[in-house]
Order: structure tokens, then sequence, then C-alpha cells
């Protein structure tokens, strides 16, 4: 039986591509067109991969990116976007990605970057790295026919029904205006809109083209069914202003032909508040979108705006890569400094924590009555929670 001993880790190249992609296709379990594979090559080039090799064989496999992430008052940070993780069903329960996040740390820190992200299939996995769910989505789906307005919600107007091809300056350009204000949300990269713009998944899903609904202030891109044409799904919904996000609401659910419309929306989305019933907005799922790690502490906190002023030392547990220890954090007019200090903590968790509160999606409150957040000043806990709460809840910009 192979060990993580038998198997080295190096970095990718271009003749294991379709190594790298046979493997993908067996831990995800779906195929993905030349096409796709040449933009998405684009987006993660083979060249940031990191494989796990054994003989010659490919037996794991992570690739990564710096992105732009906006972060709580509006502010962006490098951080390093980690994709394709995925180990050979052969190969499981070997050490194997424990020795892939040892190296894609190691190249993380080398780039000097304060955080690492990515979306997960799987959600049991990366805590024992130092990951923790930083960004949170709901899938809703809405009963047309039940759905009516209330007399106070706004009926601005202003939406024009466009082809993707036609609309897509504004559409880059609202994403842009969206993501900046918006924590979670990362910049797009020219090759992911062109990933983004070539529609690939349509010819995976068997569903129709995109459709744009386009507002001065944002867009709605949503396909039909061909299977079931009285469903709209919505793909992705940008609102810039609230007047925005109420105009294209009011299309997607008066539409004919459409029965049922399915969307993902942010923890904080008001449209159940619009509705003259709340029981129309069916949650169908509450999951992650957003993985983060915190990989240097006094960076990664001195990085973001904060709601309140706070003056306390926090004592951080890193057992993977042991880039813990206490910490003084002053907060003064939404601004941090951090740095190691001697002094006894009055707060204490994992470093999975901080990933976690990082972005907004969580209170500390809330991990403090979970245990944990070890808690030796009651006061310390509520200030600490006071200072790292949103206004907005922050939503992922583009899955990867």
């Amino acid at each position: 039986m192979a060990s993580a001993k038998s198997v080295c880790v190096r970095a990718g190249t271009p003749a294991d591509s379709a190594a790298i992609a046979g493997l993908q296709e067996a831990g995800f379990g779906m195929r993905y067109g030349d096409d796709e594979n040449e933009f998405r090559g684009k987006v993660f080039p083979v060249e940031r991969s990191l494989v796990a090799v054994e003989g010659d064989r490919i037996v794991g496999h992570t690739v990564d990116r710096t992105m732009t992430i906006t972060v709580p008052g509006e502010r962006t940070v490098r951080a390093c976007g980690v994709s394709g993780v995925a180990v050979a069903p052969t190969h499981r329960r070997r050490g194997i990605l424990r020795e892939l996040y040892r190296a894609q740390h190691a190249r993380t820190e080398a780039d000097g970057l304060p955080l690492t992200i990515f979306t997960a299939s799987e959600g049991t996995i990366y805590g024992r790295f130092g990951y923790e769910v930083a960004v949170i989505d709901t899938a809703i789906s809405i009963d047309t026919r039940r759905a009516e307005f209330r007399s106070t919600t706004p009926d601005p107007g202003g939406v024009t029904l466009e082809s993707l091809h036609a609309a897509a300056p504004r559409i880059r350009e609202i994403y842009e205006r969206w993501q900046h204000v918006t924590a979670g949300a990362q910049v797009r990269p020219d090759a992911k809109w062109d990933l983004f713009f070539a529609d690939v998944e349509r010819h995976r899903s068997g569903a129709t083209t995109l459709f744009v609904l386009l507002h001065a202030d944002g867009y709605a891109l949503y396909r039909r069914s061909r299977e079931n044409r009285d469903i709209a799904s919505v793909w992705e919904l940008r609102a810039v202003t609230p007047d925005a996000h109420a105009a294209l609401w009011r299309v997607l659910l008066g539409m004919d032909l459409v029965d049922t419309v399915e969307a993902e929306i942010a923890d904080d989305d008001p449209l159940a508040y619009m509705l003259t019933d709340p029981r129309t907005v069916q949650m169908t799922h509450r999951g992650d979108a957003l993985w983060a790690r915190v990989m240097d502490v006094p960076a990664a906190l001195t990085a973001r705006a904060y709601r309140a002023d706070l003056d306390t030392v926090v004592a951080v547990r890193d057992p993977f890569r042991d880039a813990g220890g206490n910490f003084a954090l002053r907060i003064r007019d939404g601004v941090a400094e951090c740095e190691p200090t001697s002094r006894t903590a009055t707060l204490g968790f994992d470093i999975n924590i901080l990933g976690a509160l990082y972005f907004g999606a969580h209170r500390a409150n809330t991990f403090a009555a979970a245990h944990r957040i070890a808690v030796e000043d009651a006061k310390a806990l509520r200030a600490f929670d006071e200072a790292f709460t949103t206004d907005r809840a922050p939503q992922l910009g583009w899955f990867f």
C-alpha cells in the first residue's frame, strides 16, 4: 500500500495536463469539453499546479492563482485562491492531501499572501488545515404563482432583455462596481470573463443559453431548462443599488410560462420581506460558498476595517502551520494594529476562527457559545464581537 512517503510533490508541467484532467473528472464526477478545458487552463495555468506523483502516475493535485478579494471596509487584499484539489480514489487516507497542503502553504508564504481561499466540494476535510467557512450562501426556490410584491416595494423599472454578447461590457462594469463594495467578492480576471461569456456550461447543462436582464445598476443572468420549461434558474444576480435589486426581481417573478424561479442569495437579502407572503421564498439549501485560512495574522487583521474600537490580546492556535501565538490587537476608528506579544490573552481560539470571522459571515459570540472561543473576560468577547461585525453579509464573487 502506498503512503505519503512513497509519493513526491512537484510543480506541474504542460505534459501533466491530460493526467490532471482525468484525475479531476474521476474526483468530481464531471467531464469538461476541450473548449472549456482551454478556458479553465487560462484561469488556472497548469504551471501553477502542484501534483503528487507515485512513480510516473499523478495521484493528487492542487492549483492556485493570486486573487484580489474585497474585505470589510471596501478594501481589497491579495489572496491565494486554490482550486482543483483532488486525490485519486485509490490513494485516499494516506496523507497525500496533507503533503499537498504543506507544499501549497509554503508557496503561499513565499508569495507573501496573508490569506488562502477556496470553494469546496466537501465540508469535513479542511478544518484540520486551519480553514473555516468564511462566506455562506442560500439556495432558494420561489413559486411565482404565489409571489406578490408588497405595495411598499418600489417598482423602479428600467430593465431590458439583452443578449449576452451585447451586454458583456455593461455586465463587467456593473460587476466591478458591485465587487468593490461587497466583502468576499473577488476581481474577475480577463481569462475568467472569457470563460463566463463563452457560456460553455450550456453544452453540459442541457439548458438554454444565458438570458440577460440588464439595469443601469444591476444585472441578472438566467437559464430556462429544456426538459422543464416552467423553471428559470438564476445563474448570477448582481445589484449595486436597492432599486436595481427590486427591478430585477420584479421581472424575474413576473415572467410568463415560468412557475418556479431558482436562485442563490446572500444571508441578508431582503427579497422575502418584499413579498406579501415571505414563505413564498423557500430555502432549498444553505451552505458554504467560500473557505478561508489566515496565513499571517498581523497582515490579515490589519488589512480590513472594523466597526468598533478594541484593545485586546488573543491567543491563536495553529497546529498545522505554527502561525499562531499571542497577538495584541488594537483598533481605533476602524483601523487595526496587530503584533505578537507576551501579554496574557483574554480570548483564545484556533486559527480557523479568524477565517470564519474575517469577512463578517459569523459572530464571535456564536463561536463562544459553541465552545470554540475560550473566554477569560465576557466584556472582552462583547467588544471583540462588535468590532468584527459587519453591516452587510459577504458574498462570493465567482466560484473557482
